[in-house]
């Protein structure tokens, strides 16, 4: 695939990475990276070096909104633990609407930059799993479910202005 023919949700990720200065390698795939483990056996990773942008819904004064945990392929999202570690009372279940109208992405190619929501540039609040933190480089989505961008741990919580946490016990 070329830059000419790449799929728009893919050019809004590059651009945003670009924005926030940082260069990565995007690589597009043969096969899909829809899943943490689909991703790590394309890419040859550990599992745990997948960044999983996993979109939740969570109620606010202005109603739901979307918060974005991003977290190692190693584990699952210990909701309770994030929502007691942001003093709300539960994280609800986004279904594939309410990722695509809020980040602009389909599931399992949800970048952890480049949402659109409304015609507009969107970061949601985000969280970023310390776990990644263990890794050199990781891989997340890069708005396609076959295109994959490498970052380190570092440039995920600066370009996503998250904050990082503990969101799964090993």
């Amino acid at each position: 695939m070329t830059q000419q023919t790449e799929h728009a949700s893919v050019k809004r990720v590059r651009t945003a990475l670009e924005t926030h200065g940082v260069e990565t390698e995007i690589r597009h795939l043969a096969d899909t990276a829809r899943t943490a483990i689909d991703a790590a056996n394309v890419l040859d990773v550990e599992v745990g070096q997948i960044a999983s942008s996993i979109v939740f819904k969570i109620d606010t004064e202005h109603g739901e909104r979307p918060l974005l945990v991003v977290t190692s392929g190693r584990h699952r999202v210990d909701t309770e633990l994030v929502a007691s570690a942001l003093e709300v009372p539960k994280l609800g279940r986004a279904d594939a609407d309410f990722v695509r109208l809020w980040s602009g992405f389909a599931i399992g190619g949800v970048s952890p930059v480049g949402w659109i929501h409304e015609g507009r540039v969107f970061q949601p609040q985000t969280i970023v799993d310390l776990a990644l933190k263990d890794y050199e480089v990781v891989w997340g989505a890069c708005g396609h479910t076959h295109v994959v961008c490498r970052l380190d741990y570092e440039s995920l919580l600066k370009i996503t202005g998250g904050t990082a946490l503990v969101v799964a016990a090993d």
